[in-house]
């Protein structure tokens, strides 16, 4: 089939691949621009940029997506389908409606649930015992499109957000498969999702780091878990602001305030949280010094 491919981070990378290598044939990529990072301001390519010149395909990188250059640029390659995948940019109905077999997307979560940024993230924030991946329709209305297929899978107590999205990178990219082959066979379902069920998550930003005690153990644990690899949790112990890598739910009650230190000889920073509950920090970042074993920090420095 002759696709469009719209992505930018390694995400979308994983179903562009898995496009070339099933045989499809890629008419264009689009992406976003590139942008300078780090200390440097040095300019680096997005992850589907580095594939798409790899493989020779022509790369397009509009800066406004309702200017008419996009839209020209769309219907110069004439796809019979287009398939975006974390692009980052609203695409007006007008693009949607290039392609005659439709503009079709993978999302990282089980729609209506967790429309918009992050939604893998915000599934191990809240402490959500499964997650999935969705292929859909794209509408003009965000992340509204009718539903083509779902996988679900179950999200482990201990995983981060990093692990996860690593795992429904690639769930997303053979469901697509499945899809486009579907779309092409003209056996492909299409369900119209509950708007009533429809729920929004937004995008990270580091003030959501400092952990909250008054939650749970089981709470702590899944925010220090859903806060990587980005931005990280944050606690204030002893007098300074630690990262904190790694937490588990200790089973042990206690009387203390939650955010108090409980003990250091466990292991690690034991800390009270909620309904008397406490989490035993086992790896941490201090300021300026590089990430280690919570047990390795303590010999340094006194709770």
């Amino acid at each position: 089939m002759r696709i469009v491919f719209m992505g930018t981070p390694d995400f979308a990378s994983a179903s562009l691949q898995a496009l070339i290598s099933a045989g499809h044939e890629i008419a264009g990529v689009f992406t976003q621009p590139d942008k300078a990072s780090g200390r440097k301001m040095e300019v680096s390519f997005s992850p589907v940029k580095l594939l798409a010149l790899e493989h020779d395909i022509p790369v397009f990188q509009p800066e406004k997506m309702r200017d008419g250059t996009a839209l020209a640029a769309l219907q110069s390659l004439a796809p019979e389908l287009v398939v975006v995948v974390a692009y980052g940019r609203i695409l007006p109905k007008e693009l949607l409606d290039v392609p005659p077999l439709g503009t079709i997307n993978v999302h990282g979560s089980l729609l209506p649930q967790y429309r918009g940024a992050a939604p893998i993230q915000w599934a191990v924030l809240n402490g959500d015992e499964k997650t999935g991946v969705t292929t859909m329709y794209l509408a003009e209305a965000m992340d509204a499109g009718d539903i083509i297929y779902q996988e679900e899978t179950a999200i482990g107590e201990q995983e981060t957000s990093g692990e996860l999205y690593e795992r429904l990178k690639e769930m997303g990219a053979k469901l697509l498969l499945r899809t486009v082959a579907d779309i092409a066979a003209g056996t492909a379902p299409r369900c119209a999702q509950n708007e009533a069920e429809a729920t929004y998550v937004p995008m990270l930003d580091k003030s959501l780091s400092p952990i909250d005690f008054s939650k749970s153990a089981r709470g702590v644990v899944k925010w220090v878990c859903g806060l990587q690899p980005w931005p990280v949790a944050t606690a204030s112990l002893g007098g300074e602001t630690l990262k904190i890598f790694s937490a588990e739910c200790t089973g042990r009650s206690t009387d203390a305030q939650p955010g108090s230190v409980v003990s250091t000889d466990r292991g690690g920073i034991e800390v009270a949280c909620g309904s008397g509950e406490t989490v035993l920090f086992t790896e941490v970042q201090a300021p300026g010094k590089k990430r280690m074993q919570a047990t390795d920090y303590l010999r340094g420095h006194r709770l």
